[in-house]
């Protein structure tokens, strides 16, 4: 671990970071159980949904390209701070926009605040956590992963009871957000003033024009674009169900509100469980053969999530498509960071492809689905998931004979 940390620091920092993550998951969970909700209290269809989830998703990826800025001027420390306070406030103006105004621009605004806040938070929570797993040599990204989806769990099973009990939006995400602006704030006491994970050696301090110089060397290795697409699939998979599977089990096989809420909680378990206790399956039989197991895997669950005729099984579907997409984007992200030196440029280019695929891929599933029906527009992700497969050797490690960690 650094040296400049005690034991005791470098444990509050990992936790830090734990949580960090777990809050970004609760809050795109918080948004996505009630898109049902908030779309019948606008009155607006899947085609006006879907241009909030763009707009949301320009946001994002503007807080992704300029998360790697804003963390060299202020530090991770406050920058995720900055971040966490921008997309908690998001979530509690989404909901007083739904319900106590009634706006489409209020919550247009709250959804920009969220994204780009997320965004922001996603780019520098990562390079903080390659950091610590470079620092502890074995594979542990994939569990502050599964704390994303621990969030999502929460926030996916917490919006299906506000919606059960027909709790509205505003109280729901009021209380949400408020627990993010809290957690914000625990956070930032806990992890360290440090500038090792922006730096390219430990004893250097760079300035501002070489950390730039650095981040866009990573953007001409061809390595970065294979990474990218093995990335790409699986968050656009990952991303499209957040945002589609409630409406794809409300509209696509006509079942209650309560039932959709369900099913993104089905595949965010399945998805935790993996990420939780994936980490030694990686190191045992390393990131290639894991990722082609795994997009097989969930090329499997959505086409039984499409195709299944009854309830159980495309609760089935979700599980699946859940447990198929957990490891795609922590291993690339394991992948972009082995080598030490160039960890951080790579982690943000490899972070950058992934989270477009994630947040911009389902406004255009929305889209489309106005012309060919949500189900049958999921076919587009099964597509993408093999294509993931097929590039996952790009995730075979640098060097021959590195630890377990670059498997």
């Amino acid at each position: 671990m650094d040296t400049a940390l005690t034991r005791s620091q470098f444990v509050r920092w990992r936790v830090a970071i734990f949580a960090i993550f777990l809050a970004s998951g609760l809050s795109i969970a918080t948004w996505a159980s009630r898109v049902p909700s908030i779309a019948a209290a606008l009155q607006i269809d899947k085609a006006q949904v879907g241009l909030l989830l763009l707009g949301m998703g320009i946001a994002s990826i503007i807080g992704i390209s300029t998360g790697p800025v804003l963390m060299a001027r202020t530090g991770a420390r406050l920058g995720m701070l900055i971040g966490m306070v921008m997309f908690g406030s998001g979530v509690i103006l989404i909901g007083v926009g739904t319900d106590l105004l009634g706006s489409v621009p209020v919550v247009i605004a709250g959804l920009v605040l969220f994204g780009f806040g997320n965004g922001s938070v996603d780019v520098m929570m990562n390079v903080e956590a390659t950091a610590i797993e470079q620092q502890m040599g074995r594979t542990i990204l994939p569990v502050f992963h599964a704390f994303f989806s621990f969030g999502t769990v929460i926030g996916a099973g917490a919006g299906a009871g506000a919606a059960l009990l027909s709790m509205n939006v505003a109280t729901h995400a009021g209380i949400i957000g408020t627990v993010i602006l809290v957690a914000a704030v625990a956070c930032f006491f806990q992890v360290p003033v440090r500038e090792a994970a922006l730096d390219p050696a430990p004893d250097e301090k760079p300035s501002m024009g070489q950390r730039l110089h650095t981040a866009l060397e990573a953007w001409r290795e061809p390595r970065t674009y294979a990474l990218g697409i093995v990335m790409l699939g699986m968050s656009f998979a990952e991303g499209g169900a957040n945002d589609w599977i409630a409406l794809g089990v409300v509209e696509g096989h006509d079942q209650e509100v309560g039932m959709g809420a369900l099913g993104l909680t089905v595949f965010s378990v399945g998805m935790t469980v993996v990420r939780l206790f994936g980490g030694p399956l990686v190191d045992r039989f390393g990131r290639v053969t894991v990722l082609r197991v795994l997009a097989a895997t969930a090329a499997s669950g959505i086409l039984l999530f499409i195709l299944a005729p009854s309830l159980p099984l495309v609760l089935l579907g979700a599980a699946l498509w859940g447990i198929g997409a957990s490891l795609g984007f922590p291993l690339g992200m394991s992948a972009a960071a082995d080598d030490p030196a160039k960890a951080a440029a790579r982690v943000s280019a490899a972070a950058t492809i992934g989270y477009v695929a994630f947040l911009g891929g389902p406004p255009v599933l929305g889209l489309i689905s106005e012309h060919i029906g949500l189900l049958n527009t999921l076919f587009i992700l099964v597509a993408l998931v093999v294509m993931s497969g097929l590039f996952s050797s790009a995730a075979k490690p640098l060097h021959a004979g590195e630890p377990a960690l670059t498997k």
